[in-house]
C-alpha cells in the first residue's frame, strides 16, 4: 500500500496521523491533569465548609436562643453560592445540565471528559437535638470549565494551524521536487526513444540538478555514439551496395556473354544436325533450355543485386517494375501498389534504401506470409518518405527474432536515421518505415 502512494500522500498521511495523535494525547492529558486540578481546588473549600458547620453547631449548642442565632447566620451568608444554609426539608439542588461561556455552550462530552469531582457536599446542622438543615458547599465551576475549554480549543486550533501550515509547506516542497523529477523522467523517456537533442533543464534541489546534468551528459554521449553508429551503418550499406554492384557487373559482363555464346552455339548445332539424328537433337535442345533457364536466373540475380533501372527510369518506375515482376512470379496473389511519382526526385542512398525496403518487404510477404492480398504504399509526406507494406497472411510470433531480410531492412533504415515498425493491425501484418528527406526542395510547404 505504501509503495502505491504518491509523494504528496506520503507527506500528508504522517502529518494527519500526527495531528490525530496530538488530539488523543491532549485528551489523555486533560483527563489526567485537569480533573486532578479541579479536585484539588474543591477539597480545601469542602474542608472550610465542614469547619463552618462544626462551628455553627457549637454556637447553637451554647446559645440561649439558637433559633435566632441560626437565622442570623443564614442571613449573614447572603446569596453565596459556594457555602449556604439549606433548611431541612428543602430538596437537594439538581446538578447543572450545561455550562455556558462567552464562547457558547461547552459540549457535554468535554465536561464528562473532565470527570468533574463531586460537589454539593452537605454538613448537618442540629437545633435542640433536631436536624434543622445543612451547610452545603456547591461551588460554581463554570469559570474553571471555561478555562479548560479555552485551553483545549487553543491546543486543537494551534495543532490544526500548524498541521495546515506544515501541509502547505510539504505541498509546495513536493511540487518543487516533483516538477524537476517529472522533467527528468520526460527527458529520460526522450532518450529511450532516441531523441538526444532536447536537454533536461536543471532545476529543483541540488541532488536532482546533478541528476539532470548527468542525464544531459549521457544524452550527449549517446547522441555522439548514435551519430557514429549511423555513420558506420551508412558505410556498411554503401559498401554492401558497392559490393552488390561489382558482383552484378561481373555477372553481367562475364557470365552473361558466356551464356549467350553457349546458347548461340547450341542453336547453331541444333540447326546443323541432320533430321535423322533425333537423339542428338533432343540433347542439344535440352542444353538450349538449360542455358535459357540460366540466363533467366542470371537476370533475376542481377535485378536483386542491383536496381539497374533507378538512374535510367527513376525510383517510381523502378518500383513499379519490381511490383510487376512480383505479380508475374505470384499471379495467384492480389498485389496492389500506390507509388508516389514524386519519388523520382529522390536519389542517392535514399532511393536505393526505398527500393531495397520495398523489394525485401514484398519478397517476404510473397514467400513466407501465405497471404492472398499484399498492399504496397510509398509516398512523400512532408519532409519524409513513408513506406507501408501489409499482407493478410499468418503473421509472425511475438517473440520471433528478425530474419536476415528484416534485419537488413532495419539496418538500412537506421543508417538514414529512419524509423522501422513491424506490427499487427486489423488482422494484417504491417511493415511501416519512415525515412527523413534531407533535400529541402522535396518538402511540401
Amino acid at each position: 500500500m505504501w509503495n502505491g502512494l504518491s509523494l504528496r500522500m506520503r507527506l500528508f498521511l504522517p502529518l494527519g496521523i500526527m495531528f490525530l495523535a496530538a488530539l488523543i494525547l491532549g485528551g489523555v492529558a486533560l483527563q489526567l491533569f485537569a480533573t486532578e486540578q479541579l479536585a484539588d481546588e474543591t477539597v480545601q473549600a469542602t474542608r472550610s465548609a465542614k469547619v463552618v458547620a462544626d462551628a455553627l453547631n457549637s454556637a447553637l449548642a451554647s446559645a440561649d436562643n439558637p433559633k435566632a442565632v441560626l437565622d442570623t447566620f443564614a442571613q449573614g451568608l447572603g446569596t453565596s453560592e459556594a457555602i449556604r444554609f439549606r433548611p431541612s426539608g428543602t430538596a437537594a439542588d439538581a446538578a447543572p445540565v450545561e455550562v455556558r461561556t462567552p464562547l457558547g455552550r461547552v459540549p457535554q462530552w468535554f465536561i464528562h471528559l473532565l470527570t468533574i469531582p463531586e460537589i454539593g457536599a452537605a454538613f448537618p446542622i442540629m437545633l435542640d437535638g433536631k436536624h434543622a438543615g445543612d451547610i452545603v458547599f456547591s461551588p460554581d465551576l463554570t469559570a474553571d470549565i471555561f478555562e479548560k475549554w479555552v485551553g483545549f480549543l487553543a491546543i486543537v486550533g494551534s495543532g490544526l494551524v500548524l498541521t495546515l501550515l506544515t501541509g502547505l509547506i510539504a505541498y509546495v516542497t513536493a511540487g518543487s521536487t516533483l516538477g524537476p523529477l517529472q522533467a527528468l523522467s520526460a527527458g529520460l523517456t526522450r532518450m529511450r526513444q532516441g531523441h538526444y537533442h532536447s536537454p533536461i533543464p536543471p532545476s529543483g534541489p541540488p541532488e536532482i540538478r546533478r541528476s539532470c546534468e548527468a542525464a544531459n551528459e549521457l544524452a550527449s554521449t549517446l547522441d555522439a555514439l548514435s551519430r557514429d553508429n549511423r555513420g558506420l551503418l551508412r558505410k556498411m550499406v554503401s559498401l554492401q551496395d558497392d559490393e552488390r554492384r561489382d558482383l552484378a557487373r561481373e555477372l553481367h559482363d562475364e557470365l552473361g556473354p558466356l551464356l549467350f555464346g553457349i546458347r548461340a552455339n547450341s542453336v547453331a548445332v541444333l540447326e546443323s544436325i541432320r533430321s535423322g539424328d533425333e537423339r542428338l537433337a533432343a540433347s542439344t535442345q535440352a542444353i538450349l533450355q538449360s542455358v535459357e533457364a540460366l540466363q533467366q536466373a542470371n537476370r533475376r540475380i542481377l535485378d536483386h543485386l542491383r536496381p539497374l533501372y533507378i538512374r535510367e527510369l527513376g525510383l517510381e518506375k523502378s518500383v513499379q517494375t519490381l511490383i510487376n515482376n512480383a505479380r508475374s512470379q505470384a499471379p495467384e496473389i492480389r498485389l496492389e501498389a500506390r507509388i508516389d511519382p514524386r519519388l523520382n526526385d529522390v536519389d542517392g542512398l535514399l532511393s536505393q534504401t526505398v527500393y531495397r525496403v520495398i523489394q525485401e518487404g514484398t519478397t517476404n510477404a510473397l514467400r513466407h506470409a501465405n497471404a492472398s492480398s499484399v498492399n504496397v504504399e510509398a509516398a512523400i509526406h512532408g519532409d519524409e518518405v513513408s513506406i507501408g507494406i501489409s499482407d493478410n497472411g499468418i503473421g509472425f510470433p511475438a517473440d520471433s527474432p528478425f530474419g536476415r531480410g528484416l534485419t537488413g531492412m532495419h539496418e538500412r533504415i537506421r543508417a538514414l536515421s529512419g524509423t522501422f515498425e513491424l506490427l499487427r493491425e486489423g488482422g494484417r501484418t504491417v511493415v511501416r518505415c519512415r525515412l527523413p528527406i534531407n533535400d529541402p526542395s522535396l518538402r511540401r510547404g
